[in-house]
């Protein structure tokens, strides 16, 4: 059984710095653009379907080459390790911070 995408793309109040967070407009919306920050509640991403729903901090950052850079998250709760494409708007220097864990 392959891995799905359920395409969601919707606003939401960051849980960790506060933040108002638009919709991402060319994919989905994962994490906070802000504090880099998302929210243990997908299985496959999208579905909606994981129970645990503990914050999701960003550990490290990887390059690969073809998705660009990809945020490392660790759940705070259960620690699970997640893994998400960074979107254009997202704070670089946080990002470049992160590389430094790697």
């Amino acid at each position: 059984m392959g891995r799905k995408f359920t395409e969601i793309d919707e606003e939401f109040i960051c849980e960790h710095c506060g933040a108002k967070v638009s919709k991402l407009g060319y994919s989905c919306r994962n994490h906070c653009p802000h504090c880099l920050y998302s929210k243990h509640v997908d299985v496959n991403p999208g579905d909606r379907e994981e129970q645990c729903h503990g914050m999701l901090e960003p550990i490290s950052v990887e390059l690969d080459n073809k998705k660009g850079y990809v945020i490392i998250f660790k759940c705070k709760k259960c620690g699970q390790i997640r893994r998400n494409k960074a979107a254009k708007d997202d704070n670089m220097d946080l990002i470049i911070k992160l590389t430094a864990n790697h």
